[in-house]
Parts: C-alpha cells; sequence; structure tokens
C-alpha cells in the first residue's frame, strides 16, 4: 500500500464479503477482521485482498510430526489444524510433516502445538520462514539510483557551467531501466487501482513520470533537446527513496511489539525425567516446573514453588521499582528476577501468558482508527481525482497562456508529482501507534484508538471506592453478636460469602481463616448485586449484605450502624428471617497515592466524583480524607450506569474508573473507562484503558498521554493539508520544477511519521 487510499480500497474489497467487518490501517499495514471462520476461510480474505493488488506478507513453518499411521491420519490432522484462525495447514504422510502457513504476526506455535497434540500426535518446528519485502524495496532503490546518479553529475556539472552531456540515446536507456524495472511497482499499483475504480499515489507517479519519459522519447525522435529524462528517473528514485524512509521510520512506530516480544526467553530451563533440561518454550506444557536462575526472565506465566526473588514487573506496570516474591505467589512471563533463584509451576503458556495477552491488545489498539481519522479519509477518498482534474486544467491554461505545450506538460507533472495522499493517511495512525505502545510500556493499556483519543476529551471522572480509591482489601474492624457467639457469625457470613468475589467477602473468608473457624455448606446461593447475598445453611436461609437491604433494623441496631459508619467503617448486617443476628464491620485503607491523584486530576479541570455502594457515613469519611467533594453513597450497580447517562445527558464527557463485576454497567456506560488489572476479569475486558500498576495515578497519566498524542495527530494533520493546499497551487503556477515536487513529495510523508516519532520524549511523570 502507498497512500490512504489504498487502504481504503482493500476495506472496501474486505467489507463487501458477505459477514465480513474490516478496517485497514495504512500506517501498520495490517487489517483486524471480523469474519465468520467457515464462510469465510483464510484463503478467500487473502484472495479478495490480492484481487485488489495487494499481498499479504506471510510466515510458513514446516513442523515435523511423529504417531501418524496412514494417510487418514494426515487428514484428519490437516483438518484439525485448519480449523484453527489464520492458518492453512497442509499434512504430507508420506515425509511425516506439516506445512503451516499463517499472516506474519499470527502464527502461534502454541497453539499448533497443543492441537497437534490433542489429536494425538507429537510435534516439533523444522524451520521458520517469513516473507519480507525490505529486500525488495532496497534492490529497487539501489537500482533506481545507480541509473539515475549520472543525471545528477549532468545537473551538478550545469549549474557550475561545465557540461559532460550525456547522450541521449544514453539518457533514454538509463531513464527507461529507471522507469520500467524500479518503476514496475508503480505501474502495478496504479493497474489495480484503475481496475478496482480508484486512484491512488501510484496513479499520480506513473502518470506524472511516464508523460515526463514519453515526451522525452516523442523529442529525441524529432531532434529536439528538450528532454525530461533526468526529471523521470529522479522523481521515481526520490519517491522510492521516500518510501524507503518511510517504511523504517514506520518500523520505529511499531517498535513497542517487538520490545514487549523480546522480553520472552526462548528457552527455559524445565524439569523433565527427573532431571534439568533446557527446552523451546513452545515444548513447555502446563504443570512443568522451571527453574529462574537470578538475571533470567520468566518464560511462562506460573506459580513459584519454592524460592524467594525480586522480580522486575517494568514491563506489567510500567512500575521501576523490583517486586519481592516467595512462594505462592504469581510470576509472569517476561518479569525477570534481579535477586534470587525460584522453581516455579507454569500456570500459562503462549499466547494465554498475560505478556501475550498485552502484545495482541497492543497489535490490535494499533491497527485500529480513531475517530479524528474520518476527516483524513473522507479527503484522501478524493484527493487523487481531484489532483488529476487540477492537473489537466494547469496543463490546458499553461498552454494557452504561455503557448508552450513543453512548459505547460512539466507545470502538469509538477502538480501529479507534488500532490501526497500518503502523509493524510499516516497523519493519525502513526501517532496512533506510538501512543498506544508507549501507553503499554509504562503500564497503559489502551484497547483501541478511539480510547486513546476519547480519553483526552473528558472533564468528569467517577471513581468507585473499594479497590480503586482503597486497596480494595478490607479486613474485619468490629463485630457485634446479636444473637449467639462471635465465631457462629463469622461462619455465618464467611460461608455463604465464599460464594461471591467482592473485596468484602475476601476479608470475611481471611477473618474466618485467621480464626481457624470451618465453613459449612451452603445451598440455595442468590445474589442481589450491589445489594448483598443470601444462601441456606441448614434449613436456614440467611442475608448477608447492607443493613437497610438485610431486615428492618430496631432504633437501638440503627444506632450501632451509625456509629460503626463514623468510624469509616464498611457495615455488612447478617439477618435470617428479617431477625438481625450480627453486625460486622469493615474497614479499607485508601491507597498511598489516591489523594495525590485526585488533586492531580482537579488541578486538569477534571471533576472527580465518588460513587460507592457504602453508607453515607462511610463513604462521607473516605471522600473528605481525600479531598473529594462530590460523592453518592448507597449507589447500586445500576445507580452507577444511570449517574453517568444523567452526566452525559448534561453535555459532560465522563469517565469511569473501576475494578469490581458490579462496576462492568457503569463502566460500559462511561465515555471512556479505566480498570485495575487486579480487578475482576469482566471489568477488565468491558474498560477501554486498563491500568497495569492498579494505581489511579495512572488515570491522570492516560489522560497526559492522550493528549499529547492527539497534539500530534493534529500537528500532522495541520502538516498534511498545509503541504498539499500550498504545494499543489505552487506547483500548477510553475513555482516548483518536478524534481523538487518529487522529493517534497517524499520529504512529506517522512516529517508526519518523524513528528509522531516526537511522541516518544513522553515521560510517566
Amino acid at each position: 500500500m502507498t497512500c490512504a487510499a489504498c487502504a481504503q480500497r482493500v476495506e472496501a474489497a474486505l467489507n463487501r464479503m458477505d459477514g465480513v467487518t474490516a478496517s485497514v490501517n495504512f500506517a501498520s499495514e495490517s487489517a483486524q477482521i471480523q469474519r465468520n471462520l467457515q464462510n469465510h476461510p483464510l484463503k478467500q480474505l487473502i484472495a479478495a485482498i490480492e484481487k485488489t493488488g495487494y499481498s499479504v506478507p506471510m510466515t510458513e513453518v514446516a513442523i515435523s510430526i511423529q504417531g501418524m499411521t496412514c494417510t487418514a491420519c494426515a487428514a484428519r490432522l490437516e483438518k484439525v489444524l485448519n480449523r484453527l484462525p489464520y492458518i492453512d495447514a497442509q499434512v504430507n504422510f508420506a515425509n511425516e510433516t506439516a506445512r503451516i502457513v499463517a499472516p506474519e504476526g499470527n502464527l502461534q506455535l502454541d497453539a499448533i502445538t497443543n492441537a497437534i497434540q490433542k489429536a494425538g500426535f507429537s510435534s516439533a518446528p523444522i524451520e521458520t520462514q517469513t516473507t519480507q519485502k525490505t529486500a525488495q524495496q532496497t534492490w529497487n532503490l539501489l537500482i533506481a539510483t545507480l541509473f539515475t546518479f549520472p543525471f545528477l553529475l549532468e545537473m551538478s556539472g550545469m549549474l557550475l557551467g561545465r557540461h559532460a552531456f550525456i547522450p541521449l540515446p544514453l539518457q533514454f536507456v538509463f531513464a527507461t531501466i529507471v522507469q520500467f524495472i524500479p518503476g514496475l511497482r508503480f505501474y502495478r499499483g496504479a493497474y489495480f487501482a484503475l481496475k478496482g475504480g480508484a486512484a491512488n499515489m501510484d496513479v499520480l507517479v506513473a502518470l506524472g513520470t511516464t508523460m515526463a519519459w514519453a515526451y522525452s522519447v516523442w523529442a529525441w525522435q524529432q531532434g529536439r533537446h528538450d528532454v525530461y529524462f533526468e526529471s523521470s528517473a529522479a522523481i521515481i528514485t526520490l519517491v522510492i527513496l521516500g518510501k524507503w524512509l518511510e517504511s523504517r521510520a514506520k518500523q520505529k512506530t511499531a517498535s513497542a511489539i517487538s520490545e514487549l516480544l523480546a522480553l520472552q526467553p526462548q528457552t527455559a530451563r524445565v524439569y523433565r525425567d527427573d532431571q534439568w533440561i533446557e527446552l523451546a518454550i513452545n515444548q513447555i506444557t502446563i504443570g512443568d516446573t522451571l527453574m529462574v536462575r537470578d538475571g533470567e526472565s520468566v518464560a511462562v506465566d506460573g506459580k513459584i514453588l519454592s524460592g524467594r526473588a525480586s522480580m522486575d514487573e517494568a514491563m506489567l506496570t510500567g512500575e521501576s521499582i523490583p517486586v519481592s516474591k516467595s512462594v505462592n505467589d504469581a510470576v509472569f512471563a517476561g518479569t525477570r528476577s534481579t535477586q534470587g533463584s525460584i522453581t516455579i509451576a507454569a500456570t500459562s503458556i503462549g499466547s494465554q501468558t498475560q505478556l501475550a495477552a498485552i502484545i495482541r491488545m497492543v497489535r490490535q489498539a494499533q491497527g485500529s482508527k480513531a475517530p479524528i481519522q474520518q476527516l483524513a479519509d473522507r479527503v484522501a477518498a478524493i484527493f487523487v481525482p481531484c489532483v488529476l482534474a487540477i492537473s489537466v486544467l494547469t496543463f490546458i491554461i499553461t498552454w494557452f497562456w504561455l503557448a508552450n505545450p513543453s512548459t505547460a506538460l512539466i507545470h502538469a507533472i509538477a502538480v501529479l508529482v507534488i500532490a501526497c495522499p500518503c502523509a493524510l493517511g499516516l497523519a493519525t495512525p502513526t501517532a496512533i501507534m506510538v501512543g498506544v505502545g508507549l501507553g503499554a510500556q509504562h503500564g497503559l493499556l489502551f484497547r483501541n484508538a478511539s480510547a486513546l483519543e476519547l480519553a483526552s476529551q473528558i472533564d468528569t471522572l467517577i471513581v468507585d471506592k473499594t479497590g480503586t480509591l482503597t486497596h480494595g482489601k478490607p479486613e474485619v474492624s468490629e463485630m457485634i453478636a446479636m444473637l449467639g457467639s462471635e465465631t457462629e457469625l463469622i461462619q455465618i457470613a464467611a460461608s455463604i460469602e465464599a460464594h461471591s468475589q467482592h473485596p468484602l467477602a475476601h476479608a470475611l473468608l481471611a477473618a474466618a481463616e485467621q480464626r481457624k473457624i470451618k465453613l459449612s455448606p451452603v445451598d440455595d446461593i442468590q445474589s442481589d448485586a450491589g445489594l448483598g447475598i443470601r444462601g441456606r445453611i441448614s434449613n436456614m436461609v440467611y442475608q448477608i449484605g447492607r443493613p437497610d437491604w438485610v431486615c428492618r433494623l430496631q432504633e437501638s441496631e440503627q444506632v450501632q450502624v451509625e456509629r460503626m459508619s463514623q468510624a469509616g467503617q464498611t457495615v455488612i448486617a447478617v439477618s435470617s428471617h428479617q431477625q438481625l443476628i450480627g453486625l460486622i464491620g469493615l474497614k479499607d485503607t485508601p491507597r498511598a497515592a489516591a489523594k495525590a491523584a485526585v488533586q492531580s486530576l482537579q488541578a486538569a479541570g477534571i471533576n472527580v466524583i465518588m460513587l460507592t455502594g457504602d453508607n453515607l457515613n462511610t463513604a462521607k469519611a473516605m471522600a473528605d480524607s481525600l479531598g473529594i467533594s462530590q460523592f453518592f453513597a448507597q449507589t447500586s450497580p445500576k445507580d452507577k450506569a444511570e449517574k453517568i447517562t444523567q452526566l452525559q445527558a448534561a453535555g459532560h464527557k465522563v469517565a469511569m474508573a473501576g475494578d469490581g463485576i458490579n462496576d462492568a454497567p457503569a463502566l460500559a456506560a462511561a465515555d471512556v473507562s479505566f480498570a485495575m488489572q487486579s480487578g475482576a476479569s469482566v471489568a477488565i475486558e468491558t474498560a477501554d484503558i486498563t491500568l497495569m500498576h492498579n494505581d489511579i495515578t495512572h488515570v491522570a497519566a492516560a489522560i497526559r498521554l492522550s493528549k499529547a498524542a492527539l497534539r500530534k495527530i493534529r500537528q500532522n494533520l495541520f502538516f498534511a493539508f498545509i503541504y498539499n493546499i500550498i504545494g499543489i497551487p505552487f506547483a500548477a503556477l510553475g513555482l516548483l520544477n518536478p524534481m523538487i515536487a518529487g522529493a517534497a513529495m517524499a520529504m512529506s510523508s517522512i516529517s508526519v511519521v518523524s513528528n509522531a516519532l516526537l511522541l516518544k520524549r513522553w515521560r510517566l511523570q
């Protein structure tokens, strides 16, 4: 693809297929496709792309298969492999190999290995090959430069008053080689573009250089000396040079992916057959015991079996301070032991690791489109036809005005080659790629480009209390047993809350474990989100939750609840058949950076509002300690979502930060949603931005990164538009030589990508 028009044509071709939804990103040179696997296998999608004149870089791996006994085995295994997403597999029984082909970046060896093992066979990779375009680009550039260089010497000599004239036949040979060998890519791209009923940068370059070359051939045959062989050759060389430099710069915008991939070691020490052996990571299975020595990186996600270590988890959280880990603690692929040696049991491998999930999320976000790109897409759709029209008008008007067809032709060619739809196509996605990559490096995972853009626009932040402003690990601070003993009270509460994932449930379970209280079997569990949970123990139905939900309280009981609440405790009540059995007070501590984060957000003009299911007194105590002036207590999940909707109706751009299952409706309703990585999986899956460091301070950091990325996008769009607005009229008026115009066109794309790369100077603090 050479410009945004190319990306739009590929996108349109894919979206014309029934059941296919595609988004094509010119900067990342990738397509995100949602499709029905059976109706649209990989071959069909690739064929649709190739029909538009483009190719999909493929990765091929040959795998040795052991255990096949007949051709039926090969046929069955081939069918199993072809059910996997992205891949095309052929299994050969004769040489006991499987040939796997997948789009570049989508070959997941662990998934393939697992599928082979489940089918009853064993495997080992033989070799992997990836199709590369860089070598072809370099080769074209070398040929173009070699045969254009004599023209540059000729022009330099003319500037110095020396005329080392190249014979016209030799000029013809040099220009023709450049025109139809390195320049063949422009003809091919133009052919497929026009065949598809559209026009792109290839059309402009092919048309402009062909006009210069053809006119020069005609003038030479007529015995004239006003030829422009040097123009056609120099334009093609400069454009190819620009594309080569642009490609190298674009690779830097996607460097976050390669840096993340480099974190995971390719081998690990695994305990097999009563000995430690070195294995490739694709041969590790869940449950294997691995050794991580001092200074080594972890190959898989796992749980520590023995030893202690300080782990550098900066790649996950953005936090540079090592984290102390001991037995039963979780460790993650890509993290590194800075001190200490441990053995771990593999719990997630390959594409199931947290590192792999981050890489997938970053890839998807970098390949998505931001709303601000819609303007550039609309302009790019009509850009080339408009330039062609301006070029024709320039030729006609200049010929009529100056009565010189040669000069008119040069002006028209300059218009064609200075116009640059590439800069328009690169303006937004390059900044998005850098911004999303930076976020991943600092523990800020943006789900898509829209989240990166919209985060800069919010003026109101709704914050859940438990687990977001606080550590989310409350402890039992007080118990009042109305009937029976405190031991019976905590036994009932912990037995039923064992079926809940709420942070308060964990506190009750911890209290029961600390007191060595055995839990009772529970039946008929029912929960009411944000209010409480009920269950049956030995034919007695108990309710646990908000005091006003479990039963009607007596005046003396209400006094006790208010006293505990005013002390900053979260109060839950336990009742049976509308009779209060007891009250349990739990206390959670604010996160160390919560107050500073709130102040930082408020200083940035963002109104911070706290919503919590706690009672009014507890909520007020927490809000006052953090400097939050506006809060709402005793809110259910529905109430939280409705509050966000009300604020949006009033014209506010609202973000929501939470971590619990009960936050999911509010997270979905918000314009932008933040979830703590330590929170419930449903909250993370719903959120637009995941904070890997579990620190609300990073909400402010994500907003600052969003604003920095949006500034770069606006700067790039300004550069792209102003370049074309100024450059095209200059060329039409004859104020630009075609060769200068070609160089300017090449530099416009490079300048946009380079400006996006300046975003890498952004820092978390």
